[in-house]
């Protein structure tokens, strides 16, 4: 599905402390007459330590239940991709850090400044509830009705950020006492978005570059 998306899609430049799972969340909206948007988030393994991926620097901070069942082997064979897709479970993922967002007709719902904040708040609704306190199951009232949600009120519009080692013109969210945001539009149709949580800043060279599209499962 990614290989035969018609646009580029974008990615954090490769660096030592990131490593590129290959891996992809795509999600798509449709219409009478066909997709009308498409995103495709990006993840990766996050090494506090690149140099020495056995040091337990590197381990997530995991609950003991997660441990053990990290630990336990199950009664039957798994194949190969299984049991290393369960390894990395050891380790601190940046966890759709990266968005794709193609709108065929863009609108002020889909505009750069708001496509930042859904994507602020997707990550802090999936990542951040105990710090934030968000119960079980989905958050009550109207989007942006939260005391923790990110508002357009936040977007900082003069912002900077690199993308095929070109400055351009972003927008960000520095409000965010666990997320730093940023975003850019490359054209009309095509926004790309950045979520990273501030304890991994210092780690992480925040540049973007296309992502070669054809590599998937390769």
């Amino acid at each position: 599905m990614v290989r035969a998306l018609p646009f580029a899609i974008y990615g954090l430049v490769p660096q030592p402390s990131l490593e590129d799972l290959n891996s992809f969340g795509v999600m798509a909206a449709r219409g009478s007459d066909g997709t009308t948007q498409t995103t495709v988030a990006l993840n990766y393994t996050l090494w506090h330590n690149p140099d020495d991926h056995d040091d337990p620097a590197n381990l997530a901070e995991l609950d003991e239940v997660t441990r053990e069942s990290l630990d336990q082997d199950p009664p039957w064979p798994r194949p190969r991709w299984l049991v290393e897709q369960v390894e990395r479970m050891r380790y601190p993922m940046l966890w759709e850090v990266v968005r794709t967002t193609w709108t065929r007709v863009p609108d002020e719902h889909q505009s750069l400044p708001n496509q930042l904040v859904q994507h602020v708040n997707h990550i802090l609704m999936n990542r951040f509830r105990a710090e934030l306190g968000i119960p079980d199951g989905p958050p009550s009232g109207s989007p942006g009705g939260e005391p923790w949600h990110a508002r357009l009120s936040a977007v900082n519009p003069k912002a900077h950020v690199e993308v095929d080692g070109h400055e351009v013109d972003a927008v960000e969210i520095d409000t965010d006492p666990f997320v730093y945001g940023i975003g850019a539009q490359l054209s009309a149709e095509i926004v790309v978005t950045v979520v990273i949580p501030r304890a991994d800043l210092p780690l992480i060279r925040l540049a973007l570059a296309t992502r070669d599209r054809h590599s998937v499962l390769a």
